[in-house]
């Protein structure tokens, strides 16, 4: 269907597979090669810093590139994945070999109550870092810094990264963000979701749509019912059917229009 492979990207604190058999991607993976699309993972670790992570996807690249004899791939990346990507293509000029970036509730500029965290004191802040390193480490992580990987989140921080990092003119880009209607609409963002609406408004319990906007963006995916979409239901992590949104079928309809683009 694409003339590019696939190359998905995850977020911050999970990892592609935990365990071995939790998928991150839901059904997403098997749709896509049920419709023969060439599918790989980025394998990156779920505290590993933007530069770590994008210095394993341009690894991950090189190999595909290779091993597929295919110039180029498309990433769909969600949340910091579209980050570590912009990093990726614009920092470390692996923009040749990448047709195409699609974020999905990725906040590129950053959450504001991430600059919080950013003042707490950093003897406590690392203290804390130690204990989820070492919970990382057990998991698969080759590099987890939690102390430096969560501070990246933040709008600060973002305001100098998007400096450095500008589009790239030979990439598509384009975005999706997701929408909780109400705090209970997941019960893992329970305390997270209004706490961001106090101060950036509409989420899905950890990106603000506003900062989920980047490239072409694409719309804000939620229910029709009252509940809406969080930043783990826009994964399919659930794998369930919500209320006027499939979403694997998202995903499929994301390979089609980059199809249909030449890529």
């Amino acid at each position: 269907m694409v003339k590019y492979p696939v190359l998905f990207v995850h977020g911050a604190g999970f990892r592609d597979k935990t365990f071995g058999f939790l998928n991150y991607w839901g059904r997403i993976p098997k749709l896509f090669k049920d419709y023969e699309i060439e599918v790989f993972f980025g394998g990156t670790d779920a505290w590993g810093t933007i530069e770590e992570n994008a210095e394993i996807i341009k690894e991950k690249i090189i190999t595909i590139l290779k091993t597929n004899k295919t110039e180029k791939v498309n990433i769909i990346a969600h949340s910091r994945g579209g980050l570590e990507a912009r990093y990726l293509i614009s920092s470390m000029n692996m923009d040749y070999a990448v047709a195409s970036l699609t974020t999905i509730s990725t906040p590129h500029y950053g959450v504001k109550i991430m600059n919080i965290a950013t003042d707490l004191p950093s003897i406590l802040y690392k203290f804390i870092s130690i204990f989820v390193n070492l919970w990382y480490r057990i998991l698969g992580d080759k590099k987890p810094d939690f102390f430096t990987s969560s501070r990246q989140l933040s709008k600060k921080y973002m305001i100098e990264f998007n400096k450095k990092n500008s589009n790239k003119e030979n990439i598509y880009y384009q975005s999706y963000a997701s929408m909780m209607k109400y705090f209970f609409s997941d019960l893992i963002f329970i305390f997270l979701h209004p706490l961001i609406f106090i101060f950036d408004g509409d989420n899905d319990g950890l990106c603000p749509v506003e900062s989920a906007k980047w490239g072409e963006y694409k719309g804000t995916i939620t229910t029709k019912g009252v509940f809406g979409i969080s930043h783990c239901g826009i994964l399919d992590f659930y794998r369930i059917n919500y209320k006027g949104v499939n979403i694997p079928d998202l995903y499929l309809n994301i390979a089609k229009d980059l199809s249909e683009k030449g890529f």
